[in-house]
């Protein structure tokens, strides 16, 4: 009967090109940690050690990387990156005025970046329906419609007042 393990060492390389290859296509540095692990776990079985043994330095080696490399490595990676929020994120607690009345099943906002969305009351707004002109706050987008509260921190309209 043929011993498996001695091709073990072929496993190693297999499993640190699939996890290289992933890798190349997350970005976020875990499956290199665990292709180090394995290079590990490879050389223990270079040295001649139990299958097992192999398994416990790949495993080991694994998790100190992704505990103590893979952090510094992502904060080094996202440096100088842009904080401003966009897209969905950007749009919550943007203000906006209303265009058509905001009531549970629907109505119209025109939010400050210039986007008209369809609008619904959130319930923790306290009146029923939310008049047009009135001054609203996002509180979340949920698909193609934005949940707004009414913007009591709003400055009156200018266009509202009489002169």
């Amino acid at each position: 009967m043929v011993d498996l393990t001695q091709y073990l060492w072929i496993v190693w390389l297999i499993f640190i090109f699939v996890c290289v290859i992933i890798e190349l296509l997350t970005l976020e540095f875990t499956f290199l940690m665990i292709a180090f692990g394995s290079v590990a776990g490879l050389g223990a079985e270079l040295l001649g050690w139990e299958w097992w043994v192999q398994f416990l330095v790949a495993a080991a080696v694994s998790v100190l990387l992704i505990l103590t490399i893979r952090p510094l490595l992502l904060k080094t990676m996202r440096r100088g990156e842009d904080p401003t929020p966009s897209n969905i994120a950007a749009l919550i607690g943007m203000s906006g005025r209303v265009v058509a009345p905001v009531a549970d099943t629907g109505g119209l906002v025109k939010l400050a970046n210039g986007e008209t969305w369809t609008a619904r009351r959130s319930s923790e707004a306290p009146q029923p329906d939310i008049a047009t002109g009135a001054s609203v706050r996002v509180v979340l987008v949920d698909g193609a419609t934005v949940v707004v509260v009414p913007d009591e921190t709003a400055a009156p309209d200018a266009s509202s007042t009489t002169r």
